[in-house]
């Protein structure tokens, strides 16, 4: 037995011998190729992390899903948005998330989210239906602002190492949805009488209307304003949103002014509608009663809106009401009182329960 183990003994020390006399020769060789191949390893790197630099935000998420083919089937809610990883020591209580219906944007701010973020936290999730994605630093947060294809509603939630956000069209929220706008804003003041500018009164009567919403029970109804400050925008961005959160209906609220501009006697209610939908007539009328009955106003009648309208050539049926003449001393009165406004608002919510078939 002894015997045996010192053969075994002996030929193990004689082929390490032999491995010696072979290796230690070529050691430096080895060392070498061991030092080019880090070198190669390192250029392939840096040539990667410079191809990602120069990726675009959308660009470097669908980079980042090709990477991680795995992680769809690990975690299905990337199927449905985004996946944000949480930085260390940020959890996801500490991210503030904003969005812009009108502009189609959401913005993450992300504390402590230095310039590497986006690289050394990759993002994963839903690309198809994004336009940008930018990340910027903005004192100590890092800010991703991620533009989307059309209105989403943001449903979010987190665990201890990401954040989700998940796309929902408005008609996933809500059974109807609902586009107001208030007509004028910022430097297009609208009608101008006695120092009281028209998109004022515009503004009181939608926020009022945004107040009764906010208040009822029934939340069936998703409500979309094109403006709720004095914030200017163009048609196109009135019906941009209305396209974007693909509407039932589109109310535009405006006021009247006789084709003077003089003070005087005329005064009234009138409601113009688009003649290219369905609907959009009988919407009107019954509009138009609603108002009346609410203000006591005059019936000024419906007509089919012409090229200067807002709601003229959209899709969907769409008014815009004209609720009293600016160019008339009492209905200016009434039109720049809270009472007024609000009876007007509460006329047009009527108007719509009753459109879209919701009135208890």
């Amino acid at each position: 037995m002894e015997e045996k183990i010192l053969k075994k003994t002996a030929l193990a020390v004689m082929a390490a011998a032999i491995l010696s006399c072979i290796l230690v020769p070529a050691f430096p060789y080895l060392l070498q190729a061991a030092d080019a191949l880090a070198v190669a390893m390192e250029d392939e790197q840096t040539k990667e992390e410079k191809k990602m630099l120069q990726m675009s935000g959308v660009e470097l998420l669908e980079y980042n899903n090709k990477k991680a083919k795995g992680e769809r089937e690990k975690d299905p809610l990337l199927e449905g948005g985004l996946r944000l990883k949480l930085p260390l020591g940020v959890t996801a209580k500490d991210l503030e998330v904003k969005q812009d219906y009108l502009t189609q944007t959401v913005t993450v701010s992300i504390p402590y989210a230095g310039e590497r973020y986006p690289y050394d936290y990759p993002m994963l999730g839903r690309s198809n239906n994004l336009e940008s994605i930018t990340f910027s630093i903005q004192s100590k947060y890092g800010v991703l602002e991620i533009k989307t294809d059309q209105v989403y509603e943001m449903n979010t939630s987190y665990n201890e190492d990401y954040f989700y956000l998940q796309f929902l069209t408005p008609h996933e929220v809500y059974d109807k949805v609902i586009v107001m706008d208030a007509g004028h804003g910022g430097e297009d003041f609208g009608i101008v009488r006695q120092g009281i500018s028209e998109k004022d009164i515009d503004l009181d009567i939608v926020l009022k209307l945004k107040e009764i919403f906010e208040k009822a029970d029934d939340t069936s109804v998703g409500v979309y304003y094109t403006r709720t400050a004095d914030t200017s925008l163009d048609e196109a961005a009135r019906k941009g949103l209305v396209e974007k959160t693909n509407a039932d209906l589109f109310i535009s609220v405006h006021n009247s002014s006789t084709q003077s501009g003089r003070i005087s006697s005329i005064h009234g209610t009138q409601v113009m509608y688009n003649e290219s939908a369905e609907g959009s007539k009988e919407l009107a009328q019954l509009c138009l009663n609603e108002l009346t009955s609410a203000l006591s106003s005059s019936d000024k009648g419906i007509r089919a809106a012409d090229e200067t309208a807002t709601v003229y050539g959209c899709s969907i049926p769409a008014l815009q009401i004209e609720v009293g003449f600016m160019t008339n001393q009492a209905e200016l009165a009434n039109l720049c009182t809270q009472e007024y406004q609000k009876k007007a608002a509460q006329g047009i919510y009527r108007t719509l329960l009753q459109a879209l078939g919701t009135e208890s």
